[in-house]
Order: C-alpha cells, then sequence, then structure tokens
C-alpha cells in the first residue's frame, strides 16, 4: 500500500498492511548532536532526516503550494546583536529576542499588531486574498505527490493563533474582554481569506487532507474560555469544513499542543476531526478515545520524554500504546519535534521498536 492508502484506511477504520510510518521533525540542536554520533553532516533538514531514516513523508504528508495567513512576510531584520542574543523583527512582524541558535522560545519585546491601524495596514498590505503569488503550481505538486504515493493536505490557516502572534497573548486576551467587535472582524476576515483561497483550490486538485493550526493551549487547559470560543469560532470552523466537505475532504487535522480537551467536543461540533499532536504531558489520548469513540481521529501521541529515558523507557512507552492502536484510527509519532536530550542511537532504537507497533493488529 501507498502512504495516502495507508493514512485513508487508518482514518477510516480500516486494516492497511501497517500503520504509516510517519514523524513530526527535529530541532536543529538535535540534529547536531546526531553530527556527532554518527548522521551524517549533510543531513540538516527534517526532510533529509526523514529519507535518511527511511520514514514515510516529509514531515507529515504533502503540502500543496498555497499561502494562507500573511503574505508577503515581513522580512526577518537583526537589529541588534546581545552577545548569545539577538534582537530581530520576526517575520510576522514582532519585536523578539532570541538565542543566537534558535534553540529556544523568542521573549517578545512588542507586537506588530497593537491598534486597529496596525490592523487595517496589515489587512491591506499582507492578508489580502488577491495578492499575487499566493498560489503556486497546484497540479504539479499534486500530481508529484500522486507519484511518490503521499497524501496531499491544503493549510486552512488559524483564528486564534495567528492573531495571538501578532498581538501577544495578554493583549489578545484583554482585546476579547474589550474590544469584541473588533476580534470579530479580524476572526472574519481571516475566514474569509481562507474561504476565498479554498474556492480557487478545491475545484482545480484533489486534497485528502486539511490541516489547521491552533497553538491555544497551555498545560492546564485552553487560553480562551471555552464558552467565547464556541461563540466566536465553531461556527467560523464550521463554514470552512462545510466547503470542504462539499469537495470531499473529510479529514481536519488540528495542530495543537498543551492540555486539548476542553476544547475538543467543539472542534468536533465545527467538523474538524483529527487531534495532534496529542501531546502526552498535557493530553490523555486514552480519555479522548473513551469520550468520542470513533469520530476522534488520532495522530501522535508518543512522549518524547520516554525517548529521553532510554531504551527501556522507549519499551515501557510503545507497549502503553498498544491498546490505543489496536482501537484504530490512530497513527503514532512523536508528541512534537525530537528533542536533543534524545540520543541518535536511542532514536534508532525507537525507530525499530516502533516497527513492532505499526503491525499490531
Amino acid at each position: 500500500m501507498t502512504t495516502r492508502e495507508r493514512v485513508h484506511s487508518v482514518f477510516a477504520g480500516g486494516q492497511p498492511d501497517r500503520l504509516p510510518n510517519l514523524e513530526f521533525g527535529y530541532w536543529e540542536t538535535t540534529l547536531q548532536r546526531w553530527h556527532a554520533e554518527g548522521l551524517p553532516g549533510t543531513i540538516t533538514t527534517n526532510a533529509g532526516a526523514e529519507r535518511y531514516f527511511n520514514l514515510e513523508g516529509t514531515t507529515i504528508f504533502a503540502e500543496l503550494p498555497v499561502i494562507n495567513g500573511l503574505h508577503p512576510r515581513f522580512p526577518r531584520t537583526v537589529l541588534e546583536e546581545r552577545g548569545d542574543k539577538t534582537l530581530i523583527l520576526d517575520d510576522e512582524g514582532n519585536t523578539c529576542e532570541v538565542l543566537a541558535d534558535d534553540s529556544s522560545m523568542p521573549r517578545y519585546v512588542s507586537f506588530g499588531l497593537q491598534t486597529r491601524e496596525d490592523w487595517e495596514r496589515l489587512k491591506a498590505e499582507r492578508l489580502d486574498p488577491e495578492t499575487p503569488g499566493r498560489i503556486g503550481d497546484l497540479l504539479t505538486a499534486a500530481s508529484e505527490a500522486k507519484a511518490s504515493g503521499m497524501p496531499v493536505f491544503v493549510h486552512v490557516g488559524s483564528l486564534y493563533g495567528w492573531l495571538r502572534n501578532w498581538m501577544g497573548v495578554e493583549e489578545f486576551s484583554c482585546a476579547l474582554m474589550t474590544d469584541r467587535d473588533w476580534v470579530e472582524e479580524m476572526m472574519e476576515h481571516l475566514t474569509v481569506l481562507t474561504l476565498t483561497m479554498l474556492e480557487r483550490v478545491l475545484p482545480v486538485t484533489p486534497v485528502d487532507l486539511a490541516w489547521w493550526w491552533e497553538d491555544m493551549c497551555y498545560n492546564r487547559g485552553s487560553l480562551m474560555s471555552p464558552g467565547l470560543f464556541r461563540e466566536l469560532m465553531v461556527p467560523r470552523y464550521a463554514r470552512i469544513t462545510r466547503l470542504l466537505r462539499k469537495h470531499g475532504v473529510t479529514t481536519n487535522i488540528l495542530d495543537c499542543d498543551g492540555s486539548i480537551h476542553q476544547l475538543v467536543p467543539y472542534w468536533l461540533e465545527a467538523g474538524i476531526n483529527c487531534m495532534f499532536p496529542l501531546e502526552v504531558a498535557h493530553t490523555d489520548a486514552f480519555l479522548l478515545r473513551k469520550e468520542y469513540g470513533d469520530r476522534l481521529l488520532l495522530l501522535g501521541g508518543v512522549d518524547k520524554r520516554a525517548l529521553i529515558g532510554g531504551k527501556e523507557s522507549i519499551d515501557r512507552e510503545l507497549e502503553r500504546l498498544v491498546p490505543l492502536v489496536r482501537s484504530g484510527r490512530f497513527i503514532p509519532c512523536v508528541d512534537h519535534r525530537v528533542p536533543a536530550d534524545v540520543s541518535l542511537e536511542d532514536y534508532r532504537y525507537y525507530l525499530r521498536k516502533k516497527e513492532q507497533l505499526l503491525s499490531v493488529r
């Protein structure tokens, strides 16, 4: 079977020859460590590492050349060197301090979207669906994916995550309470932008999956009240999933870290039915399966911390997941990028042991 056939079979509750052998990539510092442990120095990208390890996919499936969201992005500009740190203007228009090797999250100094005037400028200059260059060569991309046996996905964006990135958690949270009309206006524009892009793409190119990004949960739950989430976002999501469904796209993968339990029922209500990466420290995939059954598709769920713990820890983690694999509609992979705490030897061991899990019936 091809990867595409396996993915469709798993998510439909079928019995493929085995589960797809997918992973979500590696931090740059991880690859750097592995170079000292035997990984060829020419392997410097996630795609290169996945080919080297004989994995399926190029960091989760084949993406159509469709630019949703900011276009053009801001030019990344170095503002000041501060020893081992650098002050930059990032590609989303924010001023932040980063470590020279980008090995940690940035420290934000100021955000680019602070006022309605900022929004009007951003909307006109970087969120206009008519801006040239948003859609690339769809037919070639789809043809190449088909030839390689890969499922094709289209990125359908974000309503909370993008705005949080552009405004900051604190300012966006305040805006939800003090200027709800403005928040709705911004969310509505992002919804229309996504719908406009999909209306141009879906009649032309077969699509297997839709991919959403909404990092809006922390270790204890949602960064936005579930009530507001349901009011502001679920109806807008539903307009997008209805259009996708009209064109045969019924698998909607939602990328959100942290504890997602509060929001899963509302994502399902909106037609978003696959949760990723199921960060084990905060989200219990077994509980999600118990609560939502076959309606919910699962992708991820292998605890990255177990790989840090060595071979016995890896064995325990993969044995833990056997019942979830047997329950169906689940594709296991590490629950975020593999961290630099994991040795190359232990990662190779994980991949060998994982192959046995992929064949569990």
